[in-house]
């Protein structure tokens, strides 16, 4: 049986994101949030970003109306359990993550598919908190998803082949690019991302150099197309933060502990684009570094 139906739970940034490309794509997709309100935005986000598309000539007009229509909403998470595939895209804290699926489990059809968007969680502990760990995998997409081509795939012990067959078909499908990583804190992409991410705030905080000359020194020195203090404001710092988190727990090694200028700015709510400010403060017409 081919899936043809997609729950997505959480309506922010990568949830909105995922919800539009399984929709243009032509599955059928419910989107779950708690928040009636989220749930709203991103069905506006998904329009505008749709519209944006359009107006670039990469959607027809009949491909954005027609994606609208195959998105639905809803604030029951029980819903969710009448779909194929699920994709967890809530905030990356573990807890909230197995809470979500102890209490998904008793509504999924045999077999639905439960996957998890975490770009640093292990897969294998998420999926034993399940009744299906054969049937659960990461399902990693980058931001923002409409416009980032990769896609990780990590196996959980537990894994099976046609499991990870049906979600590499679902990304042929999208027309993205596949990565299979091995569940490992922070799988490929973060594993080596963060780090140079937080190397950056350590230049930072020890004075290195500013906020401007930092981004500008790898944009022009080594062909970044965003500075590495803006990426981190472009992903929330309070995901980076917590993706660091974990690559010094899990891996035991000095080398990725978080540096406390992050830590700080998170502690203050400074958590980039989504709060108005973070190495950056954009609430003016043009970003202004806060360093």
């Amino acid at each position: 049986m081919g899936i043809q139906t997609i729950g997505v739970i959480g309506a922010g940034q990568m949830g909105n994101g995922i919800a539009h490309v399984m929709a243009l794509a032509g599955y059928d997709v419910l989107m779950n949030d708690i928040s009636q309100d989220a749930l709203d935005a991103a069905i506006s986000s998904i329009d505008g970003n749709l519209a944006r598309q359009v107006s670039r000539g990469k959607v027809s007009d009949a491909d954005k109306a027609a994606a609208m229509q195959r998105i639905g909403t809803t604030l029951s998470l029980p819903d969710l359990g009448k779909t194929d595939l699920v994709i967890e895209a809530a905030t990356e804290r573990e807890s909230v993550k197995q809470a979500i699926f102890e209490d998904l489990q008793p509504h999924l059809l045999p077999h639905t598919i439960l996957t998890s968007n975490t770009s640093s969680i292990s897969i294998t502990r998420l999926a034993s908190r399940t009744d299906r760990p054969e049937r659960f995998m990461g399902f990693h997409f980058m931001n923002p998803v409409p416009v980032m081509q990769l896609v990780e795939l990590i196996r959980g012990i537990a894994t099976d082949e046609p499991t990870y067959t049906a979600c590499r078909e679902v990304v042929d499908r999208l027309g993205k690019t596949a990565a299979s990583a091995e569940d490992f804190p922070g799988f490929i992409v973060n594993r080596i991302l963060m780090p140079m991410i937080n190397e950056a705030v350590y230049t930072l905080y020890e004075g290195v150099g500013n906020v401007q000359s930092i981004d500008q020194s790898m944009k022009l020195g080594a062909n970044h197309p965003m500075g590495p203090l803006e990426l981190a404001d472009f992903i929330g710092l309070d995901t980076c933060l917590a993706i660091m988190n974990v690559l010094h727990d899990g891996l035991a090694d000095t080398k990725y502990r978080p540096c406390p200028l992050l830590t700080k700015y998170v502690e203050a709510g400074w958590l980039g684009r989504k709060s108005k400010r973070g190495f950056y403060d954009y609430r003016g017409d043009v970003p202004v570094p806060t360093r």
